[in-house]
C-alpha cells in the first residue's frame, strides 16, 4: 500500500498485524437527491473463491449496511465504479444460486470504458484485479454505459479522469450548495496517502499519480473540498489543509 515509502516511515502512521497486514476499507458512499439514489463503488462483493477470500479477508458487509440505513438494492437508481478493479465493483453483480446477477436491479451503471478494454487484455501485471463477472453481464445486457472522459451522470455529480493509479481511472465529483465533495480512489486510497510521493506499488503510472495529486490540491485546497477515501477504515472524509512546515494535514473530519 506504500510503494517504495520505508517501513520505518509509513509504520507510524498504520498499524499492522504479525502477518505484515493492514486493515483496509471498501469505502461506499451513497448520496441522495433530486429523487435519485446514487452509489458510488461497491467494494468487493462475495464472488471470490476461498483462496482469495482467505487472503483478503472480505467481510461482504455492503447490502447488510445499506439495509441497516433503510435501503433497499432495488431502491438504487445509478451505480458509479471509478475504475474496474475487484474491490471497487465487486458488488455490482452477485452470485444467486450459483447464477451472476445485477446487484441492483434497477440501476444504471457507470464505469470507463478505457477500464473494460484494459482488462480484456489480461496482462501479466494487473490481470489479477479484473473479474469480468463484475462488469460483462452487464455491458452485454446494456445496464452499464461506458464513459469516456468527463461526464456528467446526474445534476451535481460528475466524473472526471484522474490517472496514475490506471489510465483512465475517474473521481466522482459531487457538488452541491456551494459546497463540493470528491472521491478520489485510489489516487489518493486513505489519509495516510496524503504526500504526493507515497503511492501504492500497484500504480500502473506512479509519476502522473504525483502529477495528479499535485493537481487535485490545486483546486481541492482553496475550494476546501471534501475528499472521500476509498481504502480508509478510520477516516472516510477529510477536508486538507498544510501545516506551518507545508505538509499536507487532515484538518476537519465532520
Amino acid at each position: 500500500m506504500f510503494g517504495v515509502v520505508p517501513k520505518s516511515l509509513w509504520s507510524r502512521r498504520v498499524a499492522v498485524n504479525d502477518r505484515n497486514l493492514m486493515t483496509c476499507g471498501t469505502n461506499s458512499v451513497l448520496v441522495e437527491g433530486g429523487g435519485k439514489r446514487v452509489l458510488i463503488e461497491t467494494g468487493i462483493g462475495n464472488k471470490l473463491g476461498p483462496k482469495l477470500k482467505a487472503i483478503y479477508e472480505n467481510q461482504e458487509r455492503l447490502l447488510d449496511d445499506l439495509r441497516a440505513g433503510g435501503i433497499a438494492p432495488e431502491s438504487i437508481d445509478v451505480v458509479i465504479n471509478s475504475h474496474l478493479h475487484f474491490d471497487h465493483c465487486g458488488w455490482n453483480t452477485m452470485l444467486k444460486d450459483s447464477k451472476v446477477v445485477p446487484t441492483f436491479p434497477s440501476a444504471r451503471y457507470y464505469a470507463p470504458r478505457g477500464e473494460w478494454e484494459h482488462g480484456k487484455k489480461q496482462l501479466e501485471r494487473d490481470r489479477i484485479s479484473y473479474i469480468s463477472d463484475n462488469y460483462d453481464p452487464l455491458i452485454s445486457s446494456g445496464q452499464m454505459e461506458l464513459v469516456e472522459g468527463a461526464k456528467e451522470i446526474v445534476p451535481g455529480i460528475r466524473v472526471e479522469p484522474m490517472p496514475g493509479h490506471t489510465r483512465t481511472m475517474q473521481a466522482i465529483i459531487i457538488e452541491n450548495r456551494g459546497t463540493t465533495a470528491c472521491y478520489i480512489s485510489d489516487l489518493m486510497p486513505t489519509s495516510a496517502h496524503l504526500d504526493v510521493t507515497w503511492v501504492v506499488a500497484y500504480d500502473l503510472f506512479p509519476l502522473e499519480t504525483i502529477a495528479n495529486k499535485k493537481k487535485y490540491y490545486e483546486r481541492a485546497l482553496p475550494g476546501e473540498w471534501l475528499t472521500l477515501f476509498t481504502h480508509d477504515p478510520e477516516v472516510p472524509w477529510a477536508r486538507i489543509g498544510r501545516s506551518e512546515k507545508g505538509k499536507y494535514e487532515v484538518v476537519e473530519t465532520s
